[in-house]
């Protein structure tokens, strides 16, 4: 059967993929922030997925105002860069695994989780600046993805528990696809950031080593804390945290933590990122 062996959390932030594709990442600035990813992408190297399930939210791309849905899972075979307004990254298409992201689909959905299936979609920074943390600058990406994207750009988003209640439902659903599958969760966006308004440039390094540190130890805990509490202690973007709670839901309750990262700022931005494996 299909398993998921490992979790992976990370920040999503644009310029990290611009500062990649314009070769900058060993400029001053942005040196260590890839360092950070170092072991990462070694560690990647070493352990192959087959398919990795992308936790991330859609900024306004593939996804507009006329239409948010919560829970969109991508169940194509090809998904293409998108286009954000100044071309679409220089990075591979990304490859899907239809059968498996159908097959979550009806699991999940039977499960009494409303997911939108979507059949054609392009992906953007959200997606693509993870992978290429992970990955670097491949012809082609080394493994399928699934991206699954959640709404939390305009109110009203899903709670931090919905989210990682729907982490063990996809966990369930990849462990009776009945191919054997090595596959990795990953939970992207956050930590702690505001792009607008008086608190424009909030960074709360304490929330978000204690958002780590319980993600790790306490996920049922973590998963109960209310939304107004994400944005008055991380900001208004800092709702993207709920994503790594998907990525948690879909672990074992005890995990080992292979990797840990955490640096500010990037961009205004407060970089966070795991690598976590299965207790057992």
């Amino acid at each position: 059967m299909a398993r998921i062996t490992a979790g992976v959390t990370t920040s999503h932030i644009p310029a990290v993929g611009a500062a990649i594709d314009q070769y900058k990442t060993q400029a001053p600035y942005w040196a260590p922030v890839f360092k950070g990813y170092e072991f990462s992408r070694a560690w990647m190297a070493a352990n192959p997925p087959d398919v990795v399930f992308l936790v991330y939210n859609d900024h306004a791309t593939a996804f507009s105002l006329d239409l948010i849905p919560t829970f969109a899972i991508g169940c194509a075979d090809h998904f293409a860069p998108a286009d954000e307004g100044w071309g679409p990254r220089p990075v591979p298409p990304v490859e899907g695994h239809a059968d498996l992201a159908w097959h979550i689909a009806q699991s999940v959905i039977q499960s009494d989780f409303d997911l939108t299936i979507v059949n054609r979609m392009d992906v953007d920074h959200g997606l693509t600046v993870p992978l290429s943390l992970m990955f670097g600058q491949p012809s082609a990406w080394p493994c399928r993805v699934i991206p699954f994207a959640v709404n939390v750009v305009q109110y009203p988003p899903p709670s931090g528990n919905r989210c990682y209640q729907l982490g063990k439902a996809i966990r369930r659903a990849v462990e009776s696809f009945d191919e054997d599958l090595n596959v990795q969760i990953w939970g992207t966006g956050g930590m702690s950031h505001q792009l607008q308004g008086p608190r424009a440039g909030l960074i709360n390094a304490a929330f978000d080593q204690r958002f780590m540190d319980r993600l790790i130890e306490e996920p049922e805990a973590l998963a109960q804390m209310p939304l107004v509490d994400y944005m008055r202690e991380a900001g208004s973007e800092g709702i993207e945290l709920v994503m790594w709670l998907i990525m948690r839901g879909a672990l074992t309750p005890q995990v080992k933590t292979l990797h840990r990262f955490y640096h500010v700022p990037a961009s205004n931005t407060a970089v966070g990122h795991l690598i976590l494996e299965n207790a057992t």
